[in-house]
């Protein structure tokens, strides 16, 4: 069990490297013209991955089309398919952030009983290769497994979950992305949480930036006790559609019960009917702004028009020089610096979370 947190203990956030992460993958070439203006196209070397989930009017997946009713677009740029796999098999791995501060105390043991069965659902089917880790969060963040196919491990430390204290999920996505960063095939994140953030350090851009870096879908299950607007957190909301929606994932507000279950499965089905793209880009129009802006759509005979593509809305690669005149900038990434211990407020010492008898994994 690895922590985050104001304890020296914590671990250390590393460094999100992101342009260097992203200059080693790409093949450079030069921006400008010769009279430093105009900007030219580029080929680089690196696949684009897109993992994407086709439904049709009724929400239903839709899971037999071909590489030739799909067309990309990398910064209105069409690009050729090299890569496709319908309904892949590529192993899984799952990133469960669950969120235990104080606000889920009522309603935590539900939720640890739905993800419980949702984990022993992924262990059943799918690929041998396929595992999850668990991460919760409150005033700081808690890795309780590593990346595993043991359920029972998984559901032991969901039993020890206590609601208290505030919310850093910016912090537990980042953490997470790191973690995710090392793993081979498909990268998903199920985000269980009640509402928004209150302590991290870690900015909302950083948080989605790390996550779309590392090719990942964000599935944010957001629990919903209440249904009217009064005491609702709007901005909480807002923030968990905005990650689904940049990463190719799906927002789910279920209440606790059937519906958290019924929340899961349709998480799960949404997995097991996943398209795998990917493309390596070639003349694409470059900018100022490093985010370059995906389309994927559905197209030619046989497609329905009300057919409805979950795609990522893009991903972070070349960009022209700094020196080059400013454009529609992406929001500068607000990164903990290297070998510094994440820490959040420090709750009152009667809401302390207890660490006796959570062994180290």
């Amino acid at each position: 069990m690895v922590r985050s947190g104001w304890k020296e203990s914590g671990i250390r956030m590393r460094r999100v490297r992101v342009l260097s992460s992203v200059s080693a993958l790409l093949v450079c070439g030069m921006a400008f013209g010769q009279d430093g203006s105009a900007p030219v196209f580029r080929s680089d070397v690196r696949l684009v991955r897109i993992l994407a989930t086709v439904k049709d009017q009724g929400g239903a997946p839709v899971g037999s089309l071909e590489k030739h009713n799909f067309e990309i677009r990398d910064n209105g740029a069409l690009q050729s398919i090299a890569v496709f796999e319908r309904q892949t098999e590529q192993p899984l791995s799952i990133a469960i952030l669950i969120d235990d501060s104080g606000s889920t105390a009522n309603d935590l043991k539900y939720e640890t009983d739905s993800v419980t069965r949702f984990v022993r659902a992924v262990m059943r089917s799918g690929n041998p290769l396929d595992a999850v880790a668990l991460f919760s969060f409150n005033w700081q963040v808690v890795q309780e497994t590593g990346f595993t196919r043991d359920a029972a491990q998984v559901d032991r430390r969901l039993r020890q979950l206590q609601g208290e204290a505030g919310t850093s999920m910016y912090d537990a996505i980042l953490l997470a992305s790191h973690e995710l960063d090392r793993r081979q095939g498909r990268k998903v994140f199920v985000v269980v949480t009640d509402g928004g953030d209150t302590l991290s350090k870690t900015s909302f851009q950083a948080a989605a930036e790390a996550a779309q870096m590392t090719d990942a879908v964000i599935f944010p299950v957001l629990v919903m006790p209440i249904t009217n607007n009064a005491g609702r957190n709007a901005g909480g909301e807002n923030a968990l559609t905005t990650l689904a929606q940049r990463t190719g994932g799906h927002v789910f507000q279920p209440t606790i019960g059937a519906e958290m279950d019924r929340a899961f499965d349709g998480i799960l089905r949404d997995l097991r009917t996943q398209y795998l793209l990917g493309f390596y880009p070639k003349d694409v129009p470059l900018s100022a702004d490093r985010f370059h802006t995906l389309t994927l759509t559905a197209t030619g005979a046989g497609v329905d028009p009300s057919w409805k593509v979950q795609a990522r809305s893009g991903y972070y690669g070349e960009a022209v020089s700094a020196a080059s005149p400013k454009g529609n900038q992406s929001e500068s990434v607000d990164v903990t610096p290297a070998d510094e211990t994440v820490r959040s407020k420090r709750p009152p010492a009667k809401q302390t979370k207890q660490t006796s008898g959570k062994g180290s994994q």
